[in-house]
């Protein structure tokens, strides 16, 4: 990206007795440049850790290049003793150098300031060369070198984020192209350091966007694409921190996996709370960890991680971790056979009630305590009754019968999650 000249950015003219002045700054050029990079720029937070090449050579040579384009540039057109423009167009090595501190990760605050201290140290042997008399020659010069400051600022900033936008874009896409390869089963093959083949921890995460309140609006504005990259991001940030490495990770507005390699760590105790709170309010967070034995068994792990959530889900068990033995049971109950059609057609008759569904669900959730689930569904006691009633009228299942209830469990498993096993 080239940057642009904007109104007010333009470099005044110059008369002959600034463009003298500055000739005269010329032979100290050297001199400066190597007093900035390693005298005035150690003050900036940072600078001392950098590389002695860096300091000597590269920054020495930036400040060197920049002091003599402003100093030449302005007498440029002034062959005739008339004057010029201050500071030619020509920002190309300033974004160039720019990009390359970028890439060395450099600090953005530690490069603009090596910028701003240099023209700072700049002024300062202008006013020292300047002699009697030149005070408005001096002042000619310093506007020209603010603005011309400024608009080498503004370049390296953009530049320098451009870069920085970039390299993120790769290391997110490297990072989602790591994890395909291991829910594939299959080693990460992308020039990195090889993938050891060992037990690995599974996680799979779902976000429930609940907004403020039942609000579609709500909901579609915590999913709007900027909303949906923060969310992302910060869950992966808290995955990072949870595990001390950087996680393998594909997610997006409604969860995704995650594995961590090597080894199979326990999930640390924070994680899902780290999670949850990078998440944010107005989003349910629910998960599940399985352990792989190995690379090749990370898709099994996956698939299992993810039934035991929409199992949890469909069972209306509250968000959080789920574990495989939680929902023993409920997962038995919804894997498919020959009778699963029969089973799931048993509630068929509650289709357009869903308040009915849902009270079902949470009365088994609550083991078939009526005051649990009025206390859930913020009903009475007797408004449950009269539902569980309706729902027994409709379907013809007794839920006081052992059988009919383990009916109802798998027909309300196999409704809710069958569409998603086969997918």
């Amino acid at each position: 990206m080239t940057y642009e000249d904007r109104a007010g950015d333009r470099p005044p003219e110059l008369s002959a007795a600034a463009a003298a002045l500055a000739a005269r700054c010329e032979p100290r050029v050297n001199e400066l440049a190597r007093r900035m990079a390693r005298d005035v720029f150690e003050q900036l937070r940072g600078y001392a850790e950098l590389p002695a090449d860096v300091k000597d050579m590269e920054i020495a040579a930036t400040a060197r290049h920049g002091m003599r384009l402003f100093l030449r540039g302005t007498g440029a057109g002034g062959g005739n003793g008339n004057g010029g423009r201050a500071w030619p167009v020509a920002l190309d090595y300033f974004q160039q150098r720019a990009t390359q501190r970028a890439e060395e990760g450099m600090p953005l605050h530690l490069l603009l300031r090596t910028y701003t201290l240099g023209t700072k140290e700049l002024f300062r042997a202008l006013r020292e060369t300047a002699r009697p008399g030149e005070q408005e020659a001096l002042a000619e010069l310093a506007e020209a070198l603010f603005t011309a400051a400024d608009r080498v600022v503004g370049a390296v900033a953009e530049s320098y984020l451009d870069e920085q936008a970039a390299l993120a874009a790769e290391r997110h896409e490297q990072r989602r192209s790591r994890a395909r390869a291991l829910l594939d089963g299959r080693p990460v093959t992308d020039g990195s350091a090889p993938t050891p083949d060992g037990p690995a921890l599974v996680l799979w995460l779902r976000f429930d966007h609940t907004g403020s309140g039942d609000s579609a609006a709500a909901e579609g504005q915590s999913r709007a694409p900027v909303a949906v990259r923060r969310l992302v991001r910060r869950v992966q940030a808290a995955l990072d921190r949870a595990f001390g490495t950087d996680v393998p990770a594909l997610l997006d507005a409604d969860g995704g996996h995650a594995v961590v390699l090597p080894g199979a760590p326990e999930l640390p105790l924070q994680a899902l709370e780290l999670v949850r709170e990078a998440a944010g309010v107005g989003v349910g967070v629910r998960s599940a960890a399985a352990t792989a034995t190995g690379i090749r068994d990370i898709p099994r792990a996956a698939r299992l991680t993810r039934e035991v959530v929409r199992i949890a889900a469909a069972c209306g068990r509250p968000h959080g971790l789920h574990r495989l033995d939680d929902v023993l049971l409920e997962y038995h109950l919804s894997r498919p056979s020959e009778g699963s059609d029969r089973i799931a057609a048993l509630l068929a008759p509650l289709a357009g009630r869903p308040e009915l569904v849902e009270t079902l669900r949470t009365h088994l959730e609550q083991r078939q305590d009526r005051r649990a689930t009025a206390r859930r569904l913020s009903l009475h006691p007797n408004s449950v009754d009269h539902r569980l009633a309706r729902i027994q009228d409709l379907t013809g299942l007794d839920l006081a019968d052992p059988r009919d209830t383990a009916l109802a469990l798998a027909s309300l498993l196999l409704a809710e999650t069958a569409p998603k096993v086969t997918e």
